[in-house]
């Protein structure tokens, strides 16, 4: 009898055990929609010519597409330790461990610093920063998976564990509109840009755990939209086909174009896979930058 009472405490321990999400804007995660999911997110600083912005407070989606519609000089930038320490001192305020799901390391040096930072006293044991190679929707998909995994019972090391080892499971194919904002970021020469653009020619890129890069290209928007979908469903059909048969494959839409556009790209994801629910987001502004406006992407993502 005592032992069956002493389990009933551990057991209430454990419910009472409380995990903190939190991730910062690359994730494509509003501060509005943080609120309503019970996550925290943290804001991303930008430089768009020279002058210094942070995503989500002196800075809407909406703001930066214009300024990169203007073909402004924009880079990406890391938050101070001292802007990551802080939102983990207020969610540890009321939680007892966080898991921490920061831009992948391949795209920027902030999850290594992360990393390190959760190395050291009061962090320590207590914060889990996860790199599992994402970005923008994919990101998202993981703070999603990471709060059903709170659900299940799990620790903050047990979710950043099963997270991570589903890092190469997941992707998103991404199109262009215009080719100029890859040459800015140097991953067109100027010469192909200008040809590119003239021939109306739209690559297809891929991105899986940290790098983007083409893996064809198509003559026309169309062409690349249904060259997308074919390769994802190539995917299902293969490498995944036991994931999209046990239902533990999600499917993910994002995009920098305009509503029109996007709610017509999410109805021919929907149409190409009728028995899938689309996740849908705008193009995070690390990748959007890069894509500029008028970018389309479609991603899966396997259930860690």
């Amino acid at each position: 009898m005592e032992s069956h009472n002493w389990q009933n405490v551990r057991q209430g321990d454990r419910r009472m055990h409380k995990i903190g999400i939190v991730t910062d804007s690359h994730s494509g995660i509003t501060q509005e929609q943080a609120a309503q999911m019970g996550i925290h997110v943290l804001p991303m600083p930008f430089y768009i010519e020279d002058e210094c912005f942070y995503e989500g407070r002196n800075l809407t989606y909406e703001q930066f597409m214009e300024r990169l519609k203007r073909m402004d000089k924009v880079s990406t930038s890391q938050p101070s330790p001292a802007e990551v320490t802080e939102i983990w001192d207020q969610v540890l305020n009321d939680h007892d461990e966080i898991v921490y799901i920061p831009i992948s390391s391949g795209l920027s040096g902030s999850c290594a610093t992360a990393k390190m930072l959760a190395q050291e006293e009061p962090y320590r044991d207590k914060v889990f920063v996860v790199d599992n190679g994402t970005v923008s929707t994919l990101t998202h998909q993981s703070v999603l998976d990471a709060q059903e995994l709170v659900e299940q019972g799990l620790s903050a090391k047990e979710i950043m564990e099963r997270l991570e080892n589903a890092k190469k499971r997941k992707g998103i194919f991404v199109t262009v509109d215009n080719l100029q904002y890859l040459k800015n970021g140097g991953r067109i020469s100027a010469s192909t840009a200008i040809v590119g653009d003239l021939l109306r020619v739209k690559p297809v890129l891929y991105f899986d755990t940290g790098t983007l890069d083409v893996v064809t290209k198509c003559r026309g928007k169309k062409k690349a939209k249904a060259e997308m979908i074919a390769q994802v469903k190539k995917l299902f059909e293969t490498e995944y086909k036991k994931e999209c048969e046990d239902g533990d494959m999600h499917l993910l839409a994002a995009s920098s174009a305009d509503v029109a556009e996007t709610t017509q790209w999410v109805e021919e994801i929907q149409a190409a896979f009728p028995d899938m629910e689309v996740l849908s987001d705008p193009l995070a502004c690390s990748i959007a930058c890069h894509i500029g406006p008028g970018g389309l992407g479609i991603g899966f993502s396997c259930r860690p």
